[in-house]
C-alpha cells in the first residue's frame, strides 16, 4: 500500500525528534559541533551589554544596568578630569604669556630713548667741565665780562639736567663709597690717610643710571693706604 504524503512527513519529523532524543549536537555550517569561542567570560557579557545599551538600557537586567551605568560615570569622570587639566595648562600657559609679554612691553617702554640719552650726556658731560674751568677762572679780573656768559651755561646746564631727570636719568653716586665694578670704573689710585682702602676718593668723569640701567659708569680713582702703612 502506497505512503501518503502526511506519514512521509510524519517519518521525517520522527527522525529528526530522534536524532535529539540520542543527544547528538547540533552541527554548524562546517559540519562541526557548536562549541563557545575560547576565552568568552564576563568581560565579552559587559561588552555585549555595552553594545546593547544604546539600543535599549531598560531591557537589561538591574544589576547589568548598575554596572554599565558605573562603567559610563567613571569613563565620563576621567574624560571631565582630561578635560579639566587641559583647560587649567592652557590658562597658566596664556597667563604667564600675558605676564611676559606685559613685562617685555613695560622695559621697552622704559629704555626706548636709552641710545638718545646716551648721545645727550656727553653734552652735559662738556658744560659740567666748562661750568668748573670757569669757575676757576672767576679770580682773575680780567674774566669778570664772563661772569654772564657763565650763568648762561649754567642756566642751560640745568635745563638740560630737568630734562634726561624727567626721563629717568639719574647722577650715580660714588664719592666715599666702596668701589663697585657693577657701576664705576676706577682709572687710578691715590694714597690716602683719611679715605679706608678700596673707597672712592673723587669722580674723575660723572656716570650715570636710566632707571634701574647703568648706562654710563662713572670713572673714578680709588684710594690705597699710604706707602709707609704699606712697609
Amino acid at each position: 500500500m502506497a505512503t501518503g504524503p502526511e506519514e512521509f512527513n510524519d517519518e521525517t519529523g520522527a527522525s529528526g525528534d530522534g536524532a535529539q532524543e540520542r543527544g547528538e549536537q547540533p552541527q554548524d555550517s562546517t559540519g562541526e559541533p557548536g562549541v563557545p569561542p575560547e576565552g568568552a567570560g564576563l568581560d565579552q557579557e559587559l561588552e555585549e551589554i555595552l553594545a546593547q545599551a544604546s539600543v535599549d538600557l531598560d531591557s537589561l537586567p538591574l544589576e547589568e544596568q548598575v554596572t554599565l551605568l558605573k562603567a559610563s560615570l567613571i569613563a565620563a569622570q576621567k574624560a571631565a578630569a582630561e578635560n579639566l587639566d587641559a583647560a587649567q595648562r592652557a590658562r597658566a600657559e596664556m597667563v604667564n604669556y600675558r605676564r611676559r609679554t606685559d613685562e617685555e612691553r613695560i622695559a621697552n617702554s622704559k629704555y626706548a630713548n636709552s641710545r638718545l640719552i646716551a648721545n645727550v650726556l656727553p653734552v652735559l658731560e662738556e658744560l659740567e667741565l666748562g661750568v668748573r674751568h670757569a669757575e676757576g677762572q672767576q679770580q682773575d679780573p680780567s674774566a669778570e665780562a664772563n661772569g654772564s656768559l657763565l650763568e648762561g651755561i649754567k642756566l642751560i646746564q640745568r635745563k638740560l639736567t630737568g630734562v634726561l631727570e624727567s626721563e629717568g636719568v639719574r647722577v650715580i653716586e660714588a664719592v666715599g663709597l666702596m668701589f663697585n665694578p657693577l657701576e664705576h670704573e676706577a682709572v687710578g689710585t691715590e694714597e690716602s690717610a683719611t679715605v679706608e682702602p678700596g673707597y672712592i676718593t673723587q669722580i674723575v668723569r660723572p656716570g650715570f643710571r636710566l632707571h634701574d640701567r647703568v648706562i654710563s659708569p662713572v670713572q673714578v680713582m680709588v684710594a690705597k693706604a699710604p706707602a709707609k702703612e704699606q712697609e
